[in-house]
């Protein structure tokens, strides 16, 4: 059975003539997954998260972690929770070791072996002073201080901006570690492949609306599917443009590519006596199922990194 960690009931974040940031949320984390919060940016991402940790007051609704009111209990919730912003601002002339150990006595005390060691999985020099680091040792300082006390729940806004490939997959591994050990991940991106790799569920927010919520191996599961065929001879599109469920027909050469929404068979009818060498299914990416979601006007609305 699944233990909720993160609850909303109807969180809502107005600003100003009623526009909404967040609006009418309701969500469920549960306890030992790795969740991914999708949208783009002005989605209402980071609004959820400010809220979850009490750093802004809802306009309407609730929420809870731990069990526990965001509101009333949000010192004893901060404790159990690590946390990444999405923009992280510390102070220029420190160092990181000097940082992580100011944010050790304020939290009673953290493994400084345990320090080092996630220091040297992300290749970083703790010695040097904050004004000297690159936009993605920023983001490895800020995930040593979300990591280094081993919360309960992690909570990361954008966490692998700024960082190289390498660093992304030794982020993903982490993460994968974190749930394994019994933490629970809630994962705010718009890098929808790195969400893909790594996440059990994710939830798809727009314009401060929840589209939807999956699993991520039932959301990769829609109903269209890419279908190439290879033809003995030349591929010509006339004899499927009329089949229900087919659009988007490209053809290169003796290959013919398509969008498929149903069944099969009247495709295959369609063909009647054309020679099929090969064909081959193909189910469509995260990217593509967002893009769903989002509709025909997704690049007037969203700026959506595709990586995989």
């Amino acid at each position: 059975m699944n233990t909720a960690l993160i609850q909303t009931e109807g969180l809502t974040k107005a600003y100003g003539r009623g526009v909404k940031a967040l609006d009418a949320l309701t969500l469920t984390v549960n306890q030992g997954e790795i969740f991914g919060y999708l949208g783009p940016n002005g989605a209402g991402k980071t609004t959820t998260i400010k809220l979850l940790l009490d750093l802004i007051r809802p306009t309407a609704g609730r929420a809870s972690v731990f069990g526990l009111d965001v509101n009333r209990d949000s010192v004893a919730i901060r404790r159990r929770v690590g946390f990444l912003p999405g923009e992280l601002n510390l102070w220029d002339n420190q160092t990181s070791m000097q940082i992580i150990r100011y944010f050790s006595k304020v939290r009673g005390g953290v493994d400084l072996e345990y320090v080092h060691q996630l220091a040297e999985r992300l290749q970083f020099d703790l010695n040097k002073r904050i004004r000297a680091y690159s936009t993605g040792n920023k983001r490895k300082i800020g995930l040593i201080l979300a990591l280094m006390h081993k919360p309960e729940l992690l909570i990361l806004d954008e966490p692998t901006s700024g960082l190289d490939p390498l660093m992304q997959q030794i982020f993903n591994q982490m993460m994968i570690e974190a749930r394994t050990a019994g933490q629970t991940v809630f994962l705010s991106s718009h890098v929808l492949g790195e969400v893909q790799t790594i996440c059990d569920r994710v939830a798809i927010l727009r314009g401060g609306q929840l589209q939807t919520v999956e699993r991520v191996d039932h959301l990769t599961h829609v109903d269209f599917h890419w279908v190439t065929l290879r033809f003995r001879d030349t591929a010509t599109v006339p004899r499927l443009t009329n089949v229900p469920g087919v659009s988007e027909v490209t053809v290169d050469g003796r290959t013919l590519k398509l969008r498929l929404q149903g069944d099969f068979d009247p495709v295959l009818r369609a063909l009647g006596d054309r020679y099929v060498e090969d064909i081959h299914v193909q189910d469509p990416t995260l990217e593509e199922i967002f893009l769903t979601y989002y509709g025909n006007g997704a690049n007037n609305h969203a700026k959506v990194e595709m990586k995989s």
